[in-house]
């Protein structure tokens, strides 16, 4: 598999995207576009667009410090702006979109840089929501806002109370808060996803877990399970969550389920890459879960399953395909990152 066939693999829209998209109007506007997830929600928005008969537009703002990603978007028919979405400036001269996604923020580095998290995570929505108070706004938010659960049950649903460990997950937690301050007060729709964790094979536990494996290195079972999704079915989820907005904002936990055992995952990547996974520790009493039920009564289940995750991830892992090298660093306990 080339890069180009992952890229069409991860934006290949399901029906029920391309139905959406049907009924849904108005361009869409990407906030943070050149992250992780941002460049196949993005192609994934703009393939569905066109299958569903839509001239709209797709537009991704980032500040693009890696121009091969803003030349492979414009190259798939994304609209790109180069903005630091700090500057209040900046922010206003965006052009108006009934749909906005909101994928900005920041995790890693948050250790000893505490402030410009904040400012990412909590500050920015509250200029976002203001700026484009009448679209209709899904913003990602992360399944750190809720405490360490016990690894016996499905993990919180969303009316659980939540408890966050950590800075991180703190001004993650404040990110939800002003929005939903903003949804309320302006009457704006807004849907806000607690997502952990999207996978595919150049990133994510699964890509972490099959390095680790791959290279005879040792697997940390200290977080013995985590909940994961492939990035293609969360992303259809956060796109056709524009049609689910609500005031108040509409929380969902997005995520497949049931929990998978790290062990079990690197005995699967043992079994493809024919070596023995070198197990470290033993599993903790508690893991950072979530139970998607409701997202999953909303849209349904993810179409692509564990199994089928681990077999693309071990095919590109061994024919040397690149890692975006973002580890997850999922086995934090403390919410340090």
């Amino acid at each position: 598999m080339t890069e180009g066939d992952l890229e069409a693999l991860l934006a290949e829209p399901t029906i029920e995207v391309i139905d959406a998209f049907k009924r849904i109007n108005g361009d869409i506007l990407v906030l943070g576009v050149a992250g992780k997830m941002g460049p196949s929600l993005a192609r994934l928005a703009i393939v569905a667009s066109k299958a569903a008969g839509s001239t709209r537009r797709v537009i991704g703002v980032a500040r693009f410090s890696d121009s091969a990603t803003r030349d492979a978007l414009e190259t798939a028919g994304i609209s790109t702006i180069a903005a630091d979405l700090l500057d209040r400036a900046a922010l206003d001269a965006l052009p108006d979109a009934a749909n906005v996604i909101f994928m900005a923020g920041r995790k890693f580095g948050t250790t000893g840089d505490q402030a410009a998290t904040w400012a990412t995570n909590a500050y920015l929505p509250g200029l976002v929501a203001e700026r484009f108070k009448t679209s209709r706004i899904v913003a990602f938010s992360t399944g750190n806002v809720y405490p360490l659960v016990s690894i016996q049950g499905d993990g919180p649903t969303e009316r659980d109370p939540v408890g966050p460990v950590g800075e991180y997950a703190q001004a993650a937690l404040a990110r939800e808060r002003v929005f939903e301050f903003f949804s309320r007060r302006n009457n704006t729709p807004m849907a806000i996803l607690r997502l952990n964790y999207a996978v595919e094979p150049r990133y994510g536990v699964l890509r972490d877990v099959a390095d680790q494996v791959f290279a005879g290195k040792p697997v940390d079972l200290s977080m013995g399970y985590a909940n994961v999704i492939w990035q293609r079915d969360a992303n259809a989820v956060a796109l056709r969550a524009l049609e689910r907005c609500a005031t108040p904002p509409l929380v969902l936990n997005v995520t497949g389920r049931p929990a998978q055992s790290i062990r079990a995952i690197a005995t699967l990547f043992g079994r493809q890459f024919d070596r023995e996974p070198f197990l470290l520790g033993v599993e903790g009493g508690t893991a950072l879960l979530s139970d998607a039920s409701l997202c999953e009564s909303m849209f349904g289940v993810p179409l692509i399953d564990v199994s089928t995750m681990v077999q693309h991830i071990a095919t590109w892992v061994k024919q040397g395909g690149r890692s975006l090298n973002r580890p997850t660093h999922f086995i934090q306990r403390d919410g340090a990152f």
